[in-house]
């Protein structure tokens, strides 16, 4: 888990049959239990003394806040500039910060969050701006000026590629095809653009908490650290300066690896 691996399977042997939902029963009737790093982390906390005194010293001085795998966009960029980063921030538990022009922290776009969506929000990620994008997906529904303006902007393309079509590109006319599409849903479907329709079993109080990125100072202790993601459920804690600069992030990976070095240490 140090090295990045999110979940394990483990093997119970000869374990009397539990009705604990994380245990999955197989024919050979070995118990297998679902081990994430949240639950080691929990572990961890519960037994916080042991490692005394490294969890009460400051994340700044024990090398668990990252930079390098530190995404984020800045607050006027294209919303689609987003997906890539999504796609990495998966692979380490984390989302993409949204940013202003001076670097200071505005928000958060997770992948959790986005997936509480269907293609109700593929017009808004095509047309709006990374923080007008964080708006529209927040937990309470987009607001309606947002909505009108995915609207509007969606009937440019399509009179703009009209204009175009007259090339007889393939491109533009797939192009083309799609955003008549997305006119054709907002103006027909007046849910599709209102995003109304979203997931009920992604929407959930997880999904709302969302909404307000969880952060923390680089003077932080690690112990208060892991209480804020744990208590928040989130896997990772962004870093900010006190005048809201971004300058990293903390993640469970990081944090299971000062415990692990602490282990060591004591060998």
């Amino acid at each position: 888990m140090q090295e990045g691996v999110q979940n394990l399977v483990i093997p119970i042997q000869n374990q009397v049959e539990s009705l604990d939902s994380n245990n999955v029963h197989h024919n050979n009737n070995t118990t297998y239990c679902w081990l994430t790093q949240e639950d080691v982390l929990r572990y961890l906390l519960n037994s916080i003394g042991v490692f005394s005194p490294t969890p009460g010293n400051p994340i700044n001085t024990l090398g668990v806040i990252d930079t390098k795998n530190l995404f984020a966009v800045c607050y006027d960029d294209p919303a689609s500039s987003i997906l890539d980063l999504l796609a990495l921030s998966l692979i380490y538990q984390s989302s993409v910060a949204i940013v202003d022009p001076n670097g200071k922290f505005g928000g958060e776009i997770s992948p959790v969050m986005l997936n509480s969506y269907d293609e109700s929000v593929v017009p808004a990620i095509a047309t709006l701006s990374a923080g007008d994008l964080t708006a529209y997906i927040d937990c309470g529904g987009p607001p309606e000026d947002l909505v009108q303006l995915v609207k509007e902007r969606v009937k440019e393309k399509v009179e703009e590629q009209n204009m175009l079509e007259l090339l007889g590109d393939e491109t533009t006319r797939t192009g083309l095809t799609s955003w008549s599409s997305f006119s054709s849903s907002c103006s027909s479907d007046e849910e599709f653009c209102s995003g109304k329709n979203w997931k009920l079993g992604g929407y959930s109080a997880r999904v709302g908490r969302r909404s307000e990125a969880i952060v923390c100072y680089r003077w932080s202790s690690l112990v208060a650290v892991m209480i804020q993601a744990l208590s928040h459920r989130v896997s990772y804690v962004w870093v900010v300066e006190e005048d809201g600069t971004l300058t990293g992030i903390v993640t469970f990976q990081g944090m299971l690896k000062v415990f692990r070095d602490h282990l060591k240490s004591m060998c």
